[in-house]
């Protein structure tokens, strides 16, 4: 009878272990594993089993100082409303489509400051005021177009400093999910006098990807009086079609933008 009370407050339950048994999983593409589920001390109704993906997200509080919350994005149902055993040790395979907008990880298998994507598996446990969890960083590594963007970012001398998600949309972007990846690099030595920072975002498709480049950009005089120590934000917007990727110079279409931008436009530019 006590095991039973126990195993009611989330002790002696049933307990579960997710294991993602592919090295690295892509936007788009399908990340596969297995939850192992193991019986407590007595048998329990399992009411559901699943899987969601995760995303830390910055959210904006009202002009105060952003908060962090874990965002789901992505949600599987395993299983639900079957009897767990005491002891029994249970394999449940899993596929999980990942959305063409999941942001990225890591690059070749290194991963990017800043980010944490999981997968959290969930079980609910009839009469049990405790549900066991478990949460697994999941490595997503670049489609090969967002991987050229990133290198012809690298081959202008930019240097990746950080990445964040945030909760906000982008205007004029076809986007899908509730929140967006900004990959900040800090400026190459060509625009380190009239840049702060770059910001890369994709928002990928199945045929190709939208590319949005963020630039802080120096102000050399500021409204109202005094040197300009704030930055000034101006958006790019591009798309890289897969089937066309090789086809053009994105270095040169890169930096070709970034020094129009660069040009200054009026005494508060």
């Amino acid at each position: 009878m006590f095991q039973k009370v126990m195993a009611s407050f989330g002790q002696g339950g049933a307990t579960v272990d997710a294991r993602i048994l592919d090295r690295h999983v892509r936007p788009g593409g399908t990340l596969r594993g297995e939850v192992l589920l193991t019986g407590g001390q007595v048998d329990q109704e399992v009411d559901s089993l699943g899987v969601t993906l995760l995303a830390r997200v910055e959210h904006e509080n009202n002009g105060n100082e952003p908060s962090v919350v874990d965002l789901p994005f992505q949600n599987v149902h395993l299983a639900g409303k079957e009897m767990v055993r005491a002891g029994a040790q249970i394999k449940v395979p899993f596929e999980v489509q990942m959305p063409w907008e999941t942001p990225i990880t890591t690059v070749f298998g290194k991963y990017l400051t800043g980010m944490a994507v999981g997968l959290q598996t969930n079980l609910n446990l009839s009469r049990t005021m405790v549900d066991p969890q478990d949460v697994d960083a999941v490595p997503i590594e670049p489609v090969p177009a967002q991987h050229r963007i990133l290198d012809a970012m690298s081959r202008l001398g930019f240097q990746f400093h950080s990445a964040t998600l945030v909760k906000e949309r982008l205007d004029g972007a076809d986007q899908q999910l509730p929140f967006f990846q900004e990959i900040k690099f800090a400026p190459s030595p060509n625009f380190a006098k009239m840049f702060h920072e770059v910001a890369v975002t994709f928002l990928a498709r199945p045929r190709d990807v939208q590319v949005v480049l963020d630039v802080n950009k120096r102000v050399r005089v500021v409204k109202g009086g005094g040197l300009g120590g704030r930055g000034q934000c101006m958006l790019g917007m591009f798309v890289v079609e897969y089937a066309a990727l090789g086809r053009t110079n994105w270095e040169q279409q890169i930096e070709g933008w970034l020094r129009e931008v660069a040009k200054p436009r009026g005494i508060f530019d």
